[in-house]
């Protein structure tokens, strides 16, 4: 067995300015141990008896979630595990297993309590060496939140923004067929024998009819209607083009309104004519469709700007809660319309706004959301509520599914850090812990009631940023 020497220990970083007398004791109290790879230093769930020095070899620490191992970190010579200075930890979080040969100190948890009373060196180097581990933790555990929430979003934006760039890419494809038919066009129209004042008349008329408003749908009966007698119109000027006939019928043109057109020309002209209003009402139609699916694609860009709050600080400012609900809404619409999610808004319109960072927001309402969209999975369908409301000092949030309820042996313990029943790869057991956090850090409430007919969530944020503000829910 390698011997442990006080310049061994103070070769750890956490150690260097420990005077050696307390790294003597240190050693007395404690026990080295050679851990060959493969073995286990200690399991998850285990109680925090001792606090471990590794100086030799290496260990990875991870965590078992639905029978699978997730690596956390792999830990070298000079880290310092286990047991630390008031710590409230009582259980250890992740397994450690040793993947090279190891020489390690361990010093029992209650030598260790004895050395806050006794060696105020060793005492404020262990608590240093807890404060980067909570640094740490926080900061890994807000990376793979932000991670595990893009992975979210990401399937279903790249679904609603396709949608509109499939349309835009098509369409345009279908208006460069059309553009380059215009010199062709322009010949027929130019071999009509018409004079300027009936060409004048006519380019009136067919402007007119273009820019009509738009009309009521037609339910499937009248359309066939309007459909049967514009072709018999068509054919008693011997066209028969069904397409022309869609065309027509799909902007409500009624047989009157093309009678108007073609009594302006003579009987051998009509059917070029008619091509030329085909051809500028498949362009105009065309071209809303780009226009349409150009908007959807700057809207869905400006709720992600307003989700993320990307192009403003982090600092807190006075939020609009409905704006923040909306733009979660919005970006995770093809998850709610996929799950055939009925979303009923019950909005209070005077609502104030309140004092928060808004890109935190979106992710209490983004986590909430996601949740009972997948507790609603096993119904094939659901209904999510969102309901807001205000006091004299606070504003609420109730977000409300109709799925299955969640368990009473696991009610206490959705907010803790890696808690998940959902299946490897669907979630981290991050969200609930960080809408606690975030909500706390907001100086505001969180409050869960659940049952075998779904669960709500009751969110309630200070109207004021008022540090001596009390709340409840």
């Amino acid at each position: 067995m390698p011997q442990i020497t006080v310049d061994r220990l103070q070769a750890v970083e956490a150690l260097h300015e420990v005077p050696p007398e307390q790294l003597e004791w240190m050693i007395a109290a404690g026990k080295a141990r050679q851990i060959a790879a493969g073995e286990i230093l200690f399991n998850m769930d285990a109680a925090l008896d001792k606090t471990y020095f590794l100086l030799e070899g290496k260990v990875r620490l991870g965590l078992i979630q639905k029978k699978n191992f997730k690596e956390a970190a792999i830990m070298e010579p000079g880290a310092v595990m286990g047991y630390l200075p008031f710590s409230r930890g009582k259980t250890a979080v992740v397994n450690a297993e040793c993947i090279k040969d190891c020489l390690v100190l361990e010093v029992p948890a209650d030598e260790i309590r004895k050395a806050i009373r006794l060696h105020f060196e060793l005492t404020e180097a262990l608590v240093h060496v807890m404060t980067n581990r909570v640094r740490m933790y926080t900061t890994q555990q807000q990376q793979i939140e932000k991670m595990a929430a893009l992975g979210k979003l990401s399937a279903g934006l790249a679904h609603e923004l396709n949608n509109p760039v499939a349309s835009i890419i098509r369409n345009a494809a279908f208006l460069l067929d059309k553009l380059d038919h215009f010199a062709e066009m322009f010949e027929q129209l130019a071999a009509l024998c018409i004079d300027p004042e009936q060409v004048k008349e006519l380019e009136h008329k067919v402007t007119a009819l273009l820019k009509q408003p738009e009309r009521p749908a037609l339910s499937m009966m009248e359309r066939a209607e309007l459909e049967d007698e514009l072709s018999m119109q068509l054919e008693s000027y011997q066209i028969a083009d069904y397409c022309l006939v869609e065309t027509l019928a799909d902007c409500g043109f009624q047989p009157d309104e093309i009678t108007s057109v073609t009594d302006l020309v003579p009987p051998e002209s009509v059917e070029t004519v008619l091509g030329w209003v085909n051809h500028q009402l498949n362009v105009r139609k065309t071209v809303k469709d780009i226009k349409e699916a150009s908007e959807r694609i700057s809207g869905l860009v400006t709720a992600i700007k307003g989700f993320s709050h990307m192009d403003q600080g982090t600092d807190k400012q006075a939020v609009d809660i409905h704006a923040g609900l909306e733009n979660t809404l919005i970006i995770m619409e093809y998850k709610l319309r996929k799950s055939k999610i009925e979303v009923i808004r019950e909005f209070d319109q005077g609502l104030p706004r309140v004092m928060a960072v808004v890109g935190e927001m979106n992710q209490v309402w983004t986590n909430i959301i996601d949740n009972a969209i997948d507790a609603m999975e096993t119904n094939g369908t659901g209904k999510l509520t969102i309901k807001t409301g205000k006091d004299a000092r606070n504003v609420y949030v109730q977000i409300s599914d109709n799925g299955p309820g969640i368990p009473e042996d696991i009610q206490t313990r959705i907010y803790d850090p890696f808690f998940t029943t959902k299946e490897v790869g669907k979630g981290t057991g991050l969200g609930l812990d960080v809408v606690m956090r975030i909500v706390t850090q907001h100086r505001g409430a969180i409050k869960l009631k659940t049952s075998d007919q779904g669960t709500t969530f009751f969110i309630c944020l200070p109207v004021q940023d008022n540090l001596n503000q009390h709340l409840s829910v």
